[in-house]
C-alpha cells in the first residue's frame, strides 16, 4: 500500500471511489482508487453510466474488467450523469496509469449534496483499507 497514493481534498467510498469537488458546487467527479486499479490489475474495459442517466449512491452502475476479473462500479454519491471520460473507451488502461487525472470516470450534478459529506475523507478511507488488511 506504500506505493499507492491517497490524494487529500477527495473524498472516498467503501467500495473504493473517490469523488472529486468541481467548479460547480453541485457536480462531482467520480473515479476509482489507487487501491482498486491495482487490485484489479491491468484493465482492459471501462463499462460507464451514459451521459442523461441517473445513479443511485450504493447501487450498480457500470464496470470494469481487468484482466484478472470484472468489478462493479458502486455509485458513490446520486444523481443525473452529466460528463463521461471518452477517451476510456479506446485507452482503458489509463484508469491504471492516472487513476486521478486522466483515468476519471464520469461527472455527476448530485441530487443530495449532503451524500459527499457522508463519503470518507483520506485518513478514514486509510484506515479503513489497514482494517480490511490492504
Amino acid at each position: 500500500m506504500a506505493d499507492l497514493t491517497y490524494p487529500e481534498g477527495l473524498r472516498y467510498s467503501a467500495d473504493h471511489e473517490w469523488v472529486a469537488q468541481t467548479d460547480d458546487a453541485s457536480v462531482v467527479r467520480v473515479g476509482i482508487t489507487d487501491f482498486a486499479q491495482d487490485s484489479l490489475g491491468e484493465v482492459v474495459f471501462v463499462d460507464i453510466p451514459d451521459v442523461g442517466d441517473s445513479v443511485s449512491a450504493g447501487e450498480s452502475c457500470g464496470e470494469v474488467e481487468s484482466t484478472k476479473s470484472v468489478s462493479d462500479l458502486i455509485a458513490p454519491v446520486s444523481g443525473e450523469v452529466i460528463a463521461v471520460n471518452e477517451s476510456l473507451e479506446d485507452s482503458p488502461e489509463t484508469v491504471n496509469s492516472a487513476p486521478y487525472e486522466d483515468g476519471w470516470l464520469y461527472d455527476v450534478r448530485l441530487s443530495d449534496p449532503a451524500e459527499v459529506d457522508a463519503l470518507l475523507d483520506r485518513d478514514a478511507y486509510l484506515a479503513a483499507l489497514e482494517s480490511e488488511g490492504a
